[in-house]
């Protein structure tokens, strides 16, 4: 137990840090949203903001185009300098080239705009003197050796990542069992109802881990030679603008594909809260009441979805977006639901009857359209049976009220079976009862109580035709109960001489003259005659000569 409650709070613990980790670029977005960086060699060094009808990106441009034309005639070291003859500082470059004006929105509070000047110049110089030394054939060689350390290294976590998903979570998956079930049934369970769903999330996971590692890889190799460090910028810069960048609106706020991937990924945050929550109610709560498996199931999911619904309502607000903008599209919901999705709501709808209702519940051994089975799951669109043959059959909700249902536990699970049986005319009616009764106590799984019954029905074409009643507690194991009736009872009528009689015509054939009337016995004279005239006019055929 204690193992179980430290896994459940870790996984809490994952869960939120992946949250604060998806919410972290929105505050670094918002900081940097009227701002427009200085690069030197591909790497920023400081930003610099809007002043007068000049924007902070038209002022970083000039810089830079300026910046990147110094860069190419390197080795030729450049000189930065602060140039105060003007009313603001001004940072110039190899002499009096213009690089740029320090104003007083570039320099933060508490802090005056000749050492904002100086920090800036200060900044340069050491960002100009690590691209001039980047330049040389020492580093080109030590970034080349660090490539091929930062390939090695993509490939051991590539293949670590496989061996933890091979070694450790696969095998886990394998071997749990689903809560709530019954020991008889865990591994059957286990082999059908395999979490598919969970292990696909993995093994995307997976794929995105590995393509997540040779991307870093990637970049971080150009980001080691200042000839490419620029196209890991660019692929930098894309990735972010696309992430950044308005997508659509909704009422007076914009959201971009950053904060639509945050929402995806607390909606999924949040179904796996409200499925860690259902069960650790079931297992944990609910199996400590004392309640039936379907109502502990009922009530589970009854908190599941009322997780869900509460805590997505929560999300969307702290996600900025307005409830009451969503009227609109609520209208085109209800729309949608009368047109195009009239079978999900029916579903839904019957799965709602069936839970509150509860005409079959989750243990049930019921037959439906000519299927047999457990009722292992009931959701709100549809519910799950598991044969006799053990397989999972999912069945639309509107099916078991719209069709006739049998329902052999519904109240009680006691339930009768009838087992005719016929003996050969001349057997004695009251050793068979005797025997069929004997049959009947010999089952450990037919009830003492009520006891087996024996029933002379009549005489049939063939046989005395018996009913042998009996009673069992688990109506899942009929067909298994009759047939080892069927075997006992063949075993006693054997042992006492009583035969079972099969179907049989009795064929009897009475002798006599026939009478036959003068003229058929004159036609068939007449046409005996005929065939005689007609053989004597046919050539006859000479044998052959031998040769």
């Amino acid at each position: 137990m204690k193992g179980r409650f430290c896994g459940l709070v870790w996984r809490w613990l994952c869960w939120g840090m992946l949250c604060l980790l998806l919410a972290s670029p929105l505050v670094a977005l918002a900081q940097f949203r009227d701002s427009a960086p200085i690069v030197v060699d591909g790497r920023r060094i400081f930003n610099v903001s809007q002043s007068g009808e000049y924007s902070a990106k038209q002022r970083a441009e000039e810089a830079n185009r300026l910046l990147r034309e110094t860069l190419r005639e390197l080795p030729l070291s450049p000189a930065v300098r602060v140039d105060y003859s003007q009313e603001i500082p001004v940072i110039r470059l190899n002499g009096n080239a213009h690089l740029l004006s320090v104003t007083a929105e570039d320099a933060p509070q508490g802090r005056t705009v000749q050492e904002q000047a100086e920090i800036w110049v200060q900044t340069l110089q050491t960002a100009l003197a690590q691209a001039e030394r980047e330049r040389q054939p020492d580093y080109l060689i030590q970034a080349l050796v660090l490539s091929l350390v930062y390939a090695g290294l993509a490939i051991a976590a590539s293949w670590g990542l496989g061996w933890l998903w091979h070694r450790w979570l696969k095998p886990r998956w394998e071997s749990e069992p689903v809560s709530g079930e019954e020991p008889v049934t865990v591994g059957l369970q286990t082999a059908a109802q395999q979490p598919i769903q969970a292990e696909t999330g993995a093994r995307v996971l997976l794929t995105l881990g590995r393509a997540g590692v040779w991307l870093s890889v990637l970049v971080s190799i150009l980001e080691l030679f200042p000839q490419t460090r620029q196209w890991s910028r660019f692929f930098v810069d894309i990735v972010v603008n696309s992430l950044f960048s308005d997508l659509f609106s909704l009422g007076d706020s914009a959201y971009s594909v950053l904060d639509l991937i945050l929402l995806l990924a607390l909606l999924a945050a949040l179904i796996v809260a409200a499925r860690s929550l259902k069960k650790g109610l079931q297992s944990r709560i609910l199996r400590l009441t004392g309640l039936s498996r379907a109502a502990q199931e009922t009530i589970a999911i009854i908190a599941n979805y009322t997780f869900i619904l509460i805590g997505a309502i929560v999300l969307l607000q702290l996600w900025g977006l307005d409830i009451s903008s969503l009227t609109v599209f609520a209208g085109v919901l209800g729309v949608g639901i009368g047109l195009g999705i009239q079978g999900i709501a029916k579903e839904f709808v019957s799965g709602l009857v069936l839970m509150f209702e509860r005409p079959i519940q989750v243990g049930d051994f019921v037959e439906v359209g000519g299927l047999m089975g457990t009722v292992e799951r009931i959701s709100v669109r549809s519910t799950e049976i598991r044969t006799l043959d053990h397989i999972s059959v999912i069945l639309p909700n509107s099916r078991f009220l719209e069709a006739e249902v049998i329902n052999w536990s519904h109240n009680t699970s006691v339930s009768r079976l009838r087992i005719p049986v016929g003996v050969a005319y001349g057997s004695n009616p009251n050793t068979v009862r005797s025997v069929l009764l004997a049959a009947a106590r010999e089952q450990k799984d037919v009830l003492s109580a009520p006891s087996p019954r024996v029933f002379f029905l009549g005489f049939g074409e063939n046989a005395l035709n018996f009913d042998l009643l009996v009673w069992i507690g688990e109506p899942r194991k009929q067909f298994q109960i009759k047939s080892d009736l069927y075997f006992a009872i063949e075993a006693l009528l054997r042992q006492h001489e009583l035969h079972v009689p099969f179907p049989q015509r009795d064929l009897h054939l009475r002798s006599g003259s026939l009478e036959v009337s003068p003229q058929l016995v004159a036609a068939l004279a007449e046409l005996a005659a005929s065939f005689a005239r007609w053989s004597r006019s046919q050539p006859t055929n000479p044998k052959p000569e031998p040769n």
